[in-house]
């Protein structure tokens, strides 16, 4: 008999000390018991008594507490120790009889089933008891329905990122390791390794890309290995089956592939289950291998000792299956389309690289100038993307951004190719053949003094002159062709690309006006109007015109970028390598745009690629200088408003020129 805390007994208590009464009511409930047991409807040892006034019908892990009513009013104490089974929905209460207390929502919230006769039949009885297990079984199946559905949905969910993560990844080997991390998240994998398939279809091999081990840290290369059945992955790749492994120590009998243990014996590990899908593009083509190893009870545990590999390893399930399929059926598509991506990348870079050599090639002397633009640039966008202070302090550059920096860079001179190439290559104020014309005709005129005074002193014998009149001949000859050569001189001396003196301008004005008689009779004058053009050019080697035709680089330039399909990425490309020439004071060409116009790309460019034509190797046309005397000169640069101040001071005081290679290199796309 039960007791209260009063002493007195809980049946008595509820009774209100009516022995009778108390009697009565566990006689009924001994009954009811007893019309459990025995009517063969219910297995009779589910039924037991654990108090007199309550009976419990227990199937499993459900129960059903069959109480007189008055357990309610007054004794719900003797349902204490059943409160945590109601709470987590695993017992229901069935009444006999009507409680006192009709607050019947209450009730139900409590656990209550439902409410029988205070003496109920057999049938009655069973149907209630019966009602309540089925009542309990259905929340059992609604609350496992709605862990799968939350389940369900947290795993949409999670594809939903990972398919997210590996569409916008566009590095493949970060795209691997994204592919191959989620994988082992979705699975609960403790290890994995993922395989690339590379060469022609009758030589295909599988690389090893990378592992992920979160138990054991080891340093891994990359190999190759056939593309055959004797491997798990390759087995996997050749059949475009997943294969699910149980135990991979432990193969099925005639299996083509096996395991090499020497792997394990090697970092200290032991691989148990495994489960190894092939990546497959959207052209059916098996592109990669993704290889899972031993799934975990527990995903967040280390496998540190062999009691670890026992207790936590276990097969991977269907459901694992399921998602990793999923899950491989995107990342095939995302490889696929990264390795495109990368393919056209490569394409890119490799028509950039041809098109540098095209216009290097063109003129060596500058070979190396646009790969040491592109490096200066690219370096001094780095530097501004650091600067915190200034109108560029918000600036930012991201990886995309210095790529196409990088291609304009590059290409900021392609224009050149539509500019003659004796023009481009210009190194004296006259072409070598003017020159060698120029020869020519004073050649022509010295043989013309020397048959004219041969012909005087012929007549002079002819008429018996005297001995001094022959050596006045001589003389006049040596002297004639003296100055003849002494003006030639000067038109060599005029044609070197330097700063020359009045006197040399004055020169070649007086020997603008010589003229000539030409072996048919007609005067010429000793000097075209073009060569004295190209000989009164007062600084460098070109003439106006000739200067036009450069500067027209940059048109061509941006039309030909222009016609490139450089799609969203890139399409300032051509903007920014037009404007390399244009000053923030509207002085610059093509276009003379002003500060404000000018993309900020564009004024770093103008002080990279000023700076190495002042302090690149020596040319045909001028001497390297310091990096100071550089310096000094993009300085006059900003003060006569043609740089930006801001630009300059970062590209000074970060020495952007130290952090590049000084060696001329090869086109490397980083």
């Amino acid at each position: 008999m039960s007791y209260g805390d009063d002493g007195v007994p809980v049946t008595e208590r509820m009774t209100g000390g009516a022995v009778a009464d108390a009697a009565a009511l566990v006689a009924r409930l001994a009954r009811a018991g007893d019309a459990l047991r025995h009517d063969g409807r219910l297995p009779p040892h589910w039924v037991t008594s654990p108090h007199p006034l309550l009976l419990m019908v227990a199937q499993n892990s459900h129960i059903v507490l069959v109480a007189p009513a008055i357990v309610w009013d007054r004794g719900r104490d003797l349902l204490k120790p059943f409160s945590e089974r109601f709470a987590q929905e695993g017992a229901m209460l069935v009444l006999m009889g009507h409680p006192r207390q009709g607050d019947f929502a209450q009730a139900m919230n409590k656990g209550l089933a439902s409410i029988v006769s205070e003496d109920p039949s057999p049938d009655e009885l069973h149907v209630a008891v019966f009602r309540a297990l089925e009542l309990l079984e259905a929340k059992v199946h609604a609350e496992s329905r709605a862990r799968s559905l939350r389940r369900y949905r947290y795993e949409v969910a999670e594809l939903v990122d990972i398919a997210r993560a590996m569409t916008t990844e566009r590095d493949v080997n970060k795209l691997l390791s994204v592919v191959l991390e989620k994988s082992r998240f979705i699975t609960g994998a403790d290890a994995g390794s993922i395989y690339v398939v590379e060469g022609e279809e009758k030589n295909r091999r599988l690389r090893f890309k990378l592992t992920q081990n979160d138990s054991v840290h080891f340093d891994a290369r990359e190999f190759v290995i056939p593309l055959s059945n004797r491997s798990i992955a390759g087995s996997a790749a050749r059949s475009k089956k997943p294969i699910n492994i149980a135990d991979v120590y432990e193969l099925p009998p005639g299996s083509p592939y096996g395991f090499d243990k020497s792997f394990d014996q090697k970092i200290g590990y032991l691989t148990k289950s495994m489960l190894t899908y092939p990546l497959i593009s959207q052209r059916d083509e098996v592109i990669g291998v993704i290889s899972l190893i031993n799934k975990k009870k527990e995903p967040h545990k280390l496998l540190l000792s062999p009691e670890d590999f026992e207790e936590q390893v276990i097969p991977f399930d269907e459901r694992s299956e399921e998602l990793l399929g999923l899950l491989a059926a995107q990342a095939g598509v995302s490889l696929e389309n990264t390795l495109l991506y990368d393919e056209i990348r490569l394409l890119f870079e490799g028509f950039v690289k041809a098109s540098v050599e095209a216009i290097e090639s063109r003129d060596p002397t500058t070979s190396g100038h646009s790969r040491r633009v592109a490096d200066l640039t690219v370096e001094l966008a780095k530097a501004v993307d650091k600067d915190s202070t200034g109108p560029y302090a918000d600036a930012f550059f991201s990886r995309e951004d210095l790529r196409e920096l990088e291609y304009a860079s590059l290409l900021h001179d392609f224009g050149k190719i539509g500019v003659r190439e004796r023009v481009l290559v210009k190194a004296k104020k006259l072409f070598d053949e003017q020159l060698e014309l120029i020869r020519a005709r004073f050649d022509f005129v010295g043989r013309s003094i020397e048959a004219d005074v041969l012909r005087r002193k012929v007549r002079a014998l002819e008429r018996g002159a005297k001995s001094s009149e022959l050596s006045d001949l001589d003389r006049e000859l040596s002297s004639r062709l003296g100055e003849l050569e002494a003006s030639f001189q000067s038109i060599v001396n005029a044609n070197e690309p330097t700063v020359l003196a009045a006197g040399d301008f004055e020169k070649i004005e007086q020997l603008a006006h010589e003229t000539y008689t030409d072996l048919r009779g007609d005067v010429r004058r000793l000097l075209a109007d073009d060569e004295v053009i190209s000989l009164s050019v007062k600084r460098g080697s070109l003439t106006p015109a000739e200067y036009d035709e450069i500067k027209s680089h940059v048109t061509h330039t941006f039309n030909f970028l222009s016609q490139i399909p450089w799609g969203k990425m890139f399409r300032r490309v051509p903007l920014i390598a037009g404007a390399h020439h244009e000053r923030l004071n509207g002085t610059g060409y093509p276009n003379r745009l002003r500060a404000e116009e000018i993309p900020v790309q564009s004024k770093m460019m103008s002080i990279a690629d000023i700076y190495d034509a002042l302090t690149a190797a020596d040319r045909p046309y001028k001497k390297a200088i310091p990096v100071d005397r550089a310096i000094d000169i993009l300085e006059y640069g900003v003060k006569d408003g043609h740089l930006d101040a801001v630009l300059v001071r970062v590209f000074r005081e970060a020495r952007i020129w130290e952090l590049c290679d000084p060696v001329p290199a090869s086109l490397i796309f980083r």
